[in-house]
């Protein structure tokens, strides 16, 4: 780990690989695989962030993470018995948050699916393909369609309204909507494989319940009643007050990375989220779709961004603007980070270095400097290899994993930036 003492004339590249921030001393709770979630962190990062704190001297009574994808950081600090705040603009994330954060009864939870498996038999799909959402038509066959249509009818109807326990069997219909579509699996782009063999929708629910039941039994009895809110908004113009905590433990969208509201547009339509998906993009850190005067606005960059966006501009113009704008938000967000913790406490980001056309995009060196302008006295820095990652550092033109060297080189370690108030 370094100390960041001149920002302007540290390397990130240069940095150590840290064997500590690599491998978990446990094995990861299956709660933590019952949805599909892209660029989520593992959960140990959030363990090994609180026993850096201890080390460190600090109590940590409230964690907070600002981008709390689908709860990861949640689930941990609520089985360490801390408080937690976090918010995401993301509803699908928000949803997976919320499952997660919380313990179930297994009778009741046995109760509810057997109602909906009942209901689901007792007569079948009526076909209201023809009429059904047009974007929803265009990843599903017409069998897919009607049961998918069917089930969640099931579920919403055979669970209380708005409970726990409906959002546990909405999540469980949510991870299994790619499998029932038509999407090209493993794909981070939204791509029709016309020769893929769907999914059956029953037995896909009944296969992902069954994981969730397991998941959710491995959960101790007495799991935490810590406070635990979670808000979907955006964290820079929400509504909702931010409280005091004692350390953020969070991870950033990276500025040339996914465009969650594609990813998730099939839950998003079938749950309710968005009548259009890419009313979901609007407003999202790191999105490309974005308006504000390039012209005026970049010029407030630091100077690590600026020198990125410089080199950007002659031939990337509309790239340059996106950058600039991830760049500007990332400011504010560190300004807003500081703003949350109480005194000397830690705010802890993952995060990755991109690249665009031979342009390399150094989030972490940006975000450092923005800590340090946002106030906080000290940055240390590490890195960690993503191990899952490693094997498979490119991607095909499709989006899929790949040991192919003529594919698109992806980044297979991150940064682990720590600031402390």
């Amino acid at each position: 780990m370094i100390a960041i003492d001149n920002i302007r004339k540290i390397r990130f590249e240069s940095v150590p690989i840290d064997a500590f921030w690599n491998i978990s001393d446990e094995k990861e709770l299956k709660i933590h695989r019952i949805h599909a979630y892209p660029a989520k962190f593992p959960a140990f990062i959030a363990t090994k962030a609180l026993d850096y704190a201890k080390k460190e001297g600090r109590s940590i009574k409230s964690i907070s993470d600002i981008f709390c994808g689908c709860g990861t950081t949640a689930f941990e600090a609520r089985r360490n018995n801390i408080s937690f705040w976090g918010c995401d603009i993301n509803p699908v994330a928000t949803l997976i948050a919320k499952t997660k954060s919380r313990k179930y009864q297994r009778k009741r939870l046995e109760k509810y699916y057997n109602d909906i498996i009942d209901y689901f038999k007792a007569k079948p799909a009526r076909d209201q393909y023809l009429v059904g959402n047009e974007r929803l038509k265009y990843w599903y066959k017409r069998k897919q369609f009607n049961n998918l249509l069917h089930l969640k009818a099931g579920i919403l109807n055979q669970t209380p309204i708005d409970s726990s326990y409906q959002m546990f069997f909405l999540c469980a219909f949510s991870n299994i909507l790619k499998a029932t579509s038509k999407w090209l699996t493993k794909s981070i782009k939204p791509q029709v494989d016309s020769s893929k063999k769907c999914a059956e929708v029953l037995n896909s629910f009944k296969k992902q319940c069954d994981l969730m039941f397991v998941a959710n039994d491995e959960i101790d009895d007495e799991f935490s009643k810590a406070d635990s809110q979670i808000m979907t908004e955006n964290f820079l113009n929400g509504i909702t007050p931010r409280p005091k905590v004692d350390m953020i433990i969070t991870s950033p969208p990276y500025v040339t990375s996914y465009e969650y509201a594609d990813l998730h547009q099939l839950s998003s339509l079938w749950l309710g989220f968005a009548e259009d998906y890419r009313e979901l993009r609007e407003g999202a850190i790191g999105s490309k779709h974005q308006n504000y005067n390039f012209a005026r606005e970049w010029k407030r960059l630091n100077n690590s961004g600026s020198k990125i966006v410089s080199l950007l501009i002659d031939q990337h113009k509309s790239k340059a603007n996106s950058v600039a704008k991830y760049f500007l938000d990332m400011q504010a967000v560190a300004q807003r980070a500081y703003g949350m913790l109480n005194k000397k406490g830690l705010a802890l980001f993952v995060i990755g270095n991109t690249e665009y056309k031979g342009v390399r995009i150094d989030n972490a060196k940006h975000l450092a400097e923005s800590l340090f302008d946002a106030g906080f006295s000290t940055v240390v820095a590490t890195k960690r290899k993503i191990s899952n990652k490693t094997l498979t550092p490119y991607r095909d033109l499709v989006g899929k994993f790949s040991t192919d060297s003529t594919g698109r080189k992806v980044y297979n370690e991150e940064f682990i930036l720590i600031g402390s108030k």
